[in-house]
């Protein structure tokens, strides 16, 4: 596939939304990345990782084998993601704390289109892909409803096994990864580590994900090459149950207090916003959700008209 400087750029820049979205625990980068038209493409150069590219370097030099590995396509995404995770970490953690509402309404109405987006690439409907599509949806509606752990950890074994499992929400539309960090205790430390630079943290999550990465996306792609509207169905669906996790009126029932001596919730329910004790900020955030589903449109019909 030949690609013009100005369509890295672009590849970045849905990096850099991937990125912003996997730091919000509730909403997932592969959501961005399916509908952004890079999803099966990211599959599938990530599938190309493999001892075989030892063998492209030997026989055909390292230009063969960065062609091989789609170097230049994932390189462009790989930067925007991580310079969006390293920059935007204290501005989404500062916002979640203090203005959790209209991020929540924001991204409310970015996946809620994504849903549409998705099912209509579904080219064949029938009593198995309605199926998975209900499974999907109450599979991922039972995640959000898990209480997180009470504990949080910071070892480099669990950090490597949290990194491996979170990455393989990342990239399930749908699925949160930042929210399996939050289920498994390990999203404020990964996020502090995060903000302070601390190596060794970084580096166990890291090579967590790279494995479970490279583990994840052969699933995956096996799936879609075979089962594709089936796949779609039961991604749909995940996107579906994971409304609950991201709806922007909550109700705590109840607290926990952090490493840090701070209170801070523990479980929430979701609940009407004429229900919800304090400022609601209803306007704005109806607002919010509305422009978080035409963004994602103008994103659908500009890919369309590229195309």
């Amino acid at each position: 596939m030949s690609r013009t400087i100005k369509d890295y750029l672009v590849i970045g820049f849905k990096g850099i939304a991937m990125g912003a979205a996997d730091v919000v625990p509730g909403v997932s980068g592969g959501t961005i990345a399916f509908i952004s038209g890079i999803y099966e493409e990211l599959l599938s150069s990530i599938s190309n990782i493999n001892f075989s590219l030892f063998k492209t370097l030997k026989n055909n030099g390292a230009k063969e084998l960065w062609k091989q590995l789609n170097g230049n396509f994932l390189a462009s995404l790989l930067m925007g993601v991580f310079l969006s995770i390293l920059s935007l970490a204290k501005v989404i953690k500062w916002l979640l704390e203090n203005k959790p509402i209209l991020v929540w309404s924001f991204f409310f109405g970015l996946v809620l289109a994504s849903i549409f987006f998705i099912a209509k690439q579904i080219t064949k409907w029938n009593f198995q892909v309605i199926f998975f599509l209900i499974i999907g949806a109450f599979f991922a509606f039972y995640i959000t409803t898990l209480n997180p752990l009470v504990t949080e950890n910071s070892s480099f074994f669990f950090m490597f096994l949290a990194g491996a499992i979170a990455i393989c929400a990342m990239i399930l539309p749908g699925i949160s990864g930042a929210f399996i960090l939050v289920l498994l205790g390990a999203y404020k430390p990964i996020l502090t580590a995060l903000n302070e630079r601390n190596l060794r943290i970084i580096f166990a999550f890291s090579l967590g994900a790279v494995i479970g990465l490279l583990s994840f996306s052969r699933i995956l792609k096996w799936l879609f090459a075979n089962y594709k509207n089936l796949t779609l169905a039961g991604l749909t669906g995940f996107i579906i149950g994971s409304l609950n996790k991201i709806w922007p009126w909550k109700e705590t029932t109840s607290w926990r207090i952090d490493s840090h001596g701070v209170k801070a919730p523990f479980n929430e329910v979701s609940i009407s916003p004429f229900s919800f004790q304090g400022d609601s900020h209803f306007v704005l955030a109806i607002v919010l959700v509305v422009f978080g589903f035409l963004f994602i449109l103008f994103m659908e019909r500009w890919a369309e008209k590229k195309q």
